[in-house]
């Protein structure tokens, strides 16, 4: 019984931790992607990697059987903090799964608005990190 109990709280919390939060705007693609490096740098932290998925996508489309454009464009922001993720794995060594952080810039075709947003994280010492990053998101669209 306590087995089933702990996997229904695991499967909750991973449910949630899959979850996206997302924002939009009427700003364009390259304002908010532009507005969410600055938000990281303003933060100190530095971007370590723009992952361009919208771009891959475009390109690899016909080397996959497909021609469906998936987003007018969409990038990754991916960083780190080395303050904030020591403190959240020094609570739990299994939150290393969550690091780097990420912050995705999406526009859909044909559409006029851009969503940004992150991953949930679950309850305890990573809603400091959820924080940070709605925090980051908020300043990137001027909320």
């Amino acid at each position: 019984m306590v087995r089933f109990i702990l996997a229904v709280a695991l499967m909750a919390s991973a449910a949630h931790a899959d979850e996206m939060l997302t924002y939009t705007t009427d700003q364009s693609f390259g304002d908010v992607t532009f507005g969410v490096e600055n938000a990281i740098l303003n933060q100190g932290l530095v971007p370590e990697n723009v992952s361009h998925v919208g771009e891959m996508l475009d390109r690899t489309g016909a080397d996959v059987g497909s021609d469906v454009q998936v987003f007018e464009a969409a990038d990754v922001f991916s960083f780190c903090s080395a303050s904030l993720s020591r403190k959240v794995m020094e609570a739990d060594p299994m939150n290393v799964g969550f690091c780097p952080y990420d912050i995705f810039v999406m526009q859909l075709p044909e559409s006029d608005e851009v969503t940004i947003g992150y991953r949930a994280f679950p309850e305890g010492p990573m809603q400091e990190v959820q924080s940070l990053l709605d925090t980051i998101v908020k300043e990137a669209i001027g909320e």
